[in-house]
């Protein structure tokens, strides 16, 4: 065997070309080989931003004593589960299943059939902390596997497992419920409550994770209940995030996830992902609150996914490294963001490094290794302003000249890997918050939104297949897109179209809307699958509903084509949604807190859009002001031409053979944009000024 990892477009992969493991990609080939050597596989999954991935691949997959054992007892396989999550999701659950919890890397071994019969995540070189030292692990395996009654008890576990994971991923209830109705925010909302941290901010008393879409359902649970406890909850945890290390506050942007219960440590690394649904979730509490920390927050990842993570071309970039190179060029985590006070007095003027040290809490003690500190929010601007005896207004104008000194000082200092590959689905993330951010702050975030989606339809839609690739790196494109690709690059493209008028955003949620209801729906089984009808072939066809560091693409996906319900009512949109929400409507009911995402998409059902139809030509800024300042979480920001035969020209773009009912007779009235609100085939009186429909909605409803 070679290692065959060199010419991978995935950077995780490419990583991995130079250890003395014979790596092989998954495919046919590296599966066949297994079964014409007749050992097992040794399946290692991870992706580049990970810490404990390099922790291992530089402890055991560079040492060539263990790649000796892997090469001649197994045929050892690496997977970027950010590039393939169908197989990810497989093994993974199989982790959780058997060990009741899992991470990366994850570390399985599996029959040469593809069924797991051991599993773990990180495993040290030698015996450490109950963990056992992976070289013995290597050669006690391979001794059961050449012991024929060893291996025929691995073949019986093997056959368990994977009769085991096939129905936890691929079942559904035998009898479907009714799915949930408008009293189900509530009942969703209070499960929210019960688990949150009210002194911290968040959920659970130990590691602290970004939780967007319960912040949502509490969100939206306080705009219709008007209970004060939701929203306290929502924004103590929003506050918590702002405040503590899992933002940057340097250089803006969200960093994975805080290891600590008050936020004050994270786990280094950056992904797109949470610094497109964190943002969303911030300019909701901004909606709400009118709190300008959040608009602030948004701004500055707005600004950082721009310069750091935008493709020349317009699409963005996966990942940040946790890990930078230090001084001394050793690589540690969290290299490139902390701060020691000799450091900030170095790269700011004096004047304005006491305070900035003051308000960000650097000491020589530190708050993380090695005397560094991770920069935190550690005293308020008016008790500073109290301290220096300055007003509010001064020390804010010292401390961003200070930051952006820091920054600059930053900027010399060794930069984290970044992850080029280009995904379909995170992308469309991206596109959503750009284009709210385009409604509820500045009109021009609409622009890279925009470019970013024109990148995915150039690069990743193939129009006459009517399919999605889910990869692009370096000109490389491939692997067939999953349901998040199509659910999240969807429902981005219809925010755009609410933040710009732009019809042909529309239609390309349309045509992805299409292919989710043809090729990942299973009308015998009555849900959405992660996987197409026609993909590849894994040990099980997964669905997807919690969600993880991303929404669940069920989830997303029944939002989306209840949107498109709304555009083309006789395409069966919104029958496949409420089939999927009536099949899985005892799992909300059981457990809404896990799947947030559904359980919003559930409310959509439940009470309905709110219509708001603009017939204009393009969207009008006083309309884009009042809807962007507004808190309207069922919305559907609706343009159309403002004459019929525009309507009528827009309906064939689509390819719709009528005018759609949320355009349908509803025309510029007096010569000026015209705003109809509609819910539940109840419409307003067109008004010229949108806070009129808005009003009569609120009456209404």
């Amino acid at each position: 065997m070679e290692n065959r990892l060199d010419e991978a477009a995935s950077p995780y992969l490419a990583q991995h070309a130079d250890n003395p493991v014979a790596w092989q990609p998954w495919d046919e080939a590296a599966l066949e080989l297994a079964r014409e050597r007749d050992v097992p596989i040794f399946l290692s999954i991870g992706y580049a931003a990970c810490h404990w991935c390099h922790v291992m691949e530089e402890e055991s997959f560079e040492d060539p004593a263990v790649a000796e054992r892997l090469n001649e007892n197994f045929v050892p396989i690496k997977v970027d589960r950010e590039e393939r999550p169908d197989v990810d999701s497989v093994y993974m659950s199989v982790c959780q299943m058997v060990r009741g919890q899992g991470g990366w890397p994850l570390s399985v071994f599996l029959t040469p059939e593809g069924e797991p019969f051991h599993v773990g995540t990180y495993f040290p070189p030698e015996p450490k902390r109950g963990m056992p030292g992976f070289g013995g692990l290597l050669d006690d395996i391979a001794a059961s596997w050449n012991d024929p009654e060893e291996r025929a008890e691995i073949e019986q576990r093997a056959e368990q497992w994977t009769d085991a994971v096939t129905g936890e991923l691929e079942d559904t209830p035998e009898t479907p419920g009714e799915a949930p109705d408008a009293e189900f925010l509530d009942a969703a909302a209070s499960s929210a409550l019960r688990g949150a941290d009210r002194e911290h901010g968040g959920w659970g008393r130990g590691q602290k994770f970004p939780q967007p879409g319960r912040i949502h359902v509490l969100l939206r649970a306080h705009d219709r209940t008007g209970r004060d406890e939701y929203l306290d909850v929502a924004t103590t945890t929003l506050d918590a995030m702002c405040a503590g290390g899992l933002y940057d506050h340097v250089g803006g942007g969200f960093h994975r996830y805080c290891v600590d219960r008050d936020w004050t440590v994270p786990h280094f690394e950056k992904m797109l992902y949470d610094n497109a649904e964190i943002p969303r979730a911030l300019l909701a509490g901004y909606q709400v609150t009118g709190e300008k920390r959040y608009a602030d927050a948004v701004r500055g990842t707005f600004a950082f996914v721009e310069r750091e993570m935008t493709h020349p071309d317009g699409g963005f970039y996966s990942t940040l490294d946790a890990e930078s190179e230090t001084a001394d060029g050793e690589r540690e985590e969290g290299a490139f963001y902390v701060w020691t006070p000799e450091e900030v007095h170095e790269a700011v003027d004096d004047a304005d490094a006491d305070l900035f040290c003051d308000r960000y809490g650097v000491t020589a003690a530190g708050n993380f290794e090695n005397g560094t500190t991770v920069l935190t929010e550690s005293t308020s601007i008016e008790a500073l302003a109290d301290e220096y005896g300055e007003s509010v207004t001064s020390v804010e104008e010292r401390l961003e000249r200070a930051r952006e000194r820091a920054f600059e000082a930053r900027s010399e200092r060794p930069r984290p890997p970044r992850d080029e590959k280009v995904l379909a689905g995170w992308n469309g993330l991206m596109v959503s918050a750009l284009a709210e951010g385009a409604l509820v702050l500045d009109s021009s975030y609409a622009d890279a939104a925009t470019e970013a989606l024109d990148f995915c339809r150039q690069h990743l839609w193939d129009a006459d297949e009517r399919r999605l690739n889910r990869r692009f790196k370096d000109g490389d494109v491939g692997i067939p897109g999953y349901l998040e690709d199509y659910a999240f690059l969807g429902r981005g493209a219809i925010h755009l179209y609410e933040a710009t008028g732009d019809v042909e955003h529309l239609a390309f949620a349309l045509e992805l809307g299409r292919v989710v209801r043809d090729a990942f729906f299973d009308e015998s089984e009555g849900t959405l699958y992660f996987t197409p009808a026609d993909g590849e072939k894994l040990l099980a066809r997964p669905q997807e509903l919690t969600d993880a560091s991303t929404p669940a693409s069920t989830g997303v996906a029944v939002q989306l084509l209840s949107t498109l319900d709304a555009v083309a009512p006789d395409e069966g949109f919104g029958d496949v949604a409420e089939t999927v929400l009536e099949t899985h409507a005892g799992t909300l009911e059981s457990n809404p807190l896990s799947h947030a995402s559904l359980s919003l998409a559930a409310d959509d059902r439940a009470v309905g859009h709110l219509e708001l139809t603009v017939a204009a030509d393009g969207l009008p800024e006083a309309v884009r002001a009042e809807v962007g300042s507004t808190y309207l979480p069922t919305r559907f920001l609706s343009v159309r031409p403002p004459e019929e035969a525009g309507v009528e020209e827009w309906a064939g773009r689509l390819g719709l053979d009528e005018v759609p009912p949320v355009w349908a007779n509803r025309e510029v009235r007096d010569g000026e944009p015209t705003v109809y609100a509609c819910r539940d085939f109840t419409c307003s009186p067109p008004k010229h000024d949108v806070s009129e429909a808005l009003a009569w909605a609120r009456s209404e409803f």
